[in-house]
Parts: C-alpha cells; structure tokens; sequence
C-alpha cells in the first residue's frame, strides 16, 4: 500500500452490520477498518489511474492509426 507524507481524515456512514462484518475482516488480515478502507481505495484510485492512462494510450494509437498492409487500390489502377 502506497503512503503519503500526510493523510487526511473521512467520516463515512455504514450499518452496524456492515461495520460488524469490517471489523471480523480486518482482524483476520490484522489491520483496522480504516486501513482496509484506505487499501481500498488507494487499490480503487490506483486502478483508475492505470486504466486512464490506458484509455489515452489507445486513443492516441488510433489517431496514429495502423498500416493494414496492401497498398492504395487507386495506385494500382483500381477503384475503391
């Protein structure tokens, strides 16, 4: 898990039930609720920015375009 030099609180709402449910899981994997919190969504923001880059990536390869072979038909004295 990535750290920051400063971290920020959040305040969030869950059901009781829900936050039972957390704080079975993070005893099994020995954290808190707010470090499988912030896993999470470091993991979740992570990921976003990966398939962002991705995203730009591929638009930028198909303005680029490919070359699908063959030559242009009309240089060859065909019509398209």
């Amino acid at each position: 898990m990535p750290q920051s030099r400063q971290k920020q609180n959040v305040t969030i709402s869950l059901s009781p039930e829900t936050i039972r449910k957390a704080r079975i899981l993070a005893a099994r994997r020995s954290t808190s609720i707010s470090g499988l919190l912030a896993e999470q969504i470091e993991t979740l923001t992570g990921e976003d920015e990966a398939y962002e880059r991705a995203h730009r990536s591929a638009l930028a390869l198909l303005e680029k375009g490919f070359h699908l072979g063959g030559g242009d038909l009309r240089q060859q004295g065909r019509t398209a």
